[in-house]
């Protein structure tokens, strides 16, 4: 079996290709640096180690690369393959578009057989919204055969990778925690036997209990940690006043997925407590700056901190801690991210309210608004 595999970055190799391996798939990483395209070709393996003391490393072996500016053998490998995956950011997908559809269009000249393209990213909906730039890429007649024998089914995944500090260009820690959940409702022909992968037939609950939890907590400590002059996430979170924000807005996320979804209160209690652990780790620590960069992404209206704030206020539920992480992410200036410099030029010549507006999508007169501000206004004090 073969899996085409975009992005040989950490968690490309230390998550979705680790787990492909595992299952016993062939794995060809995709990626344009150049440096890592050649240790993977020349070793054909390298070694994943989790953040704990003591633990061995597991050694994947029988990997390859391919150059992704090298669209003809991007295309050839994707025509020839049992499943595709990606894990390369957001931003990235629209750039493999095209060689996937190069892929396609050849793969379907030749056979019809299945095949699902997974986009394995911190997102919701990434497989949808990279079918839509794929198709962009194929005529009208591929499209239709593409309907047919061609899926991308959504996909919610977690993992923590940890700032890496090893002489090994290969090497990659990651935490012992994963979960890469599909949905099955989007699979066509059988769904990839790859252990660790759970398939569900409605992803929904999943997609927001991952990113208003995970992703949610890690930007409250990120962001209020950066305003109060931390580095690291672990330290942050030694902060009681960090710590305090980073459980109140799980809380309040908590209180909404509750209502909208009925999970168990006592499983989500347990799952937010796990998740406050790993971000406590000293072994998982990552820098504030790192964890808060893209801040117009991070503050868009449907993602992890202003998407459940709104919700809550509509519902009746508190979102104060949710406020105060918004308004701490307003006030991200780290000179180093383009999009901090965008929001703070923003701020210096319209004013924080029409910053709030621009970024956030937060109406003019929403309750949320006077919240948020209230913060800016108590954070800027301090």
């Amino acid at each position: 079996m073969l899996a085409v595999h975009f992005g040989a970055g950490n968690i490309g190799r230390g998550f979705i290709g680790l787990l492909l391996n595992q299952a016993g798939y062939e794995v060809v990483f995709v990626d344009v640096n150049q440096t890592l395209v050649e240790e993977l070709n020349q070793r054909g393996s390298y070694h994943v180690q989790l953040a704990t003391e003591g633990t061995p490393a597991t050694l994947v072996k029988g990997v390859r690369a391919i150059q992704g500016q090298d669209i003809e053998a991007v295309a050839k490998a994707i025509a020839q393959a049992d499943l595709v995956t990606t894990a390369v950011g957001p931003h990235i997908l629209q750039h493999i578009a095209g060689a996937i559809a190069k892929g396609i269009s050849q793969r379907l000249e030749v056979s019809a057989r299945p095949l699902n393209v997974i986009a394995c990213e911190n997102m919701i909906g990434g497989s949808a919204q990279l079918k839509a730039q794929v198709y962009g890429h194929l005529n009208e007649s591929d499209q239709a055969k593409a309907g047919q024998w061609i899926a991308f089914p959504n996909a919610a995944v977690d993992r923590i990778v940890p700032l890496q500090k090893h002489e090994d260009k290969l090497l990659v820690t990651v935490e012992p925690f994963f979960e890469w959940v599909v949905d099955q409702s989007q699979i066509v022909g059988e769904a990839p036997a790859i252990e660790g992968v759970t398939y569900v037939p409605d992803l929904a609950p999943y997609i927001e209990r991952k990113l208003f939890t995970v992703n949610t907590g890690h930007a409250v400590i990120a962001y209020l940690g950066y305003l109060y002059g931390y580095a690291t996430i672990d330290e942050a979170l030694r902060d009681d006043r960090i710590n305090q924000a980073a459980k109140g807005a799980l809380q309040e996320t908590g209180a909404l997925l509750l209502e909208k979804y009925r999970f168990e209160k006592e499983t989500h209690e347990a799952y937010v407590e796990k998740i406050l652990g790993r971000y406590a780790n000293p072994m998982l620590s990552d820098h504030v700056t790192r964890v808060a960069r893209s801040p117009i992404r991070k503050l868009s209206p449907n993602d992890r901190l202003v998407g459940p704030a709104m919700q809550c206020v509509a519902r009746g539920l508190s979102a104060e801690y949710l406020a105060l992480a918004i308004a701490a992410a307003l006030l991200f200036d780290y000179p180093e991210d383009p999009e901090a410099v965008q929001i703070q030029s923003e701020r210096a010549q319209n004013g924080i309210d029409q910053a709030l507006r621009s970024y956030t999508g937060i109406p003019a007169g929403n309750p949320l608004e006077q919240i948020v501000l209230e913060h800016v206004r108590s954070l800027q004090a301090q």
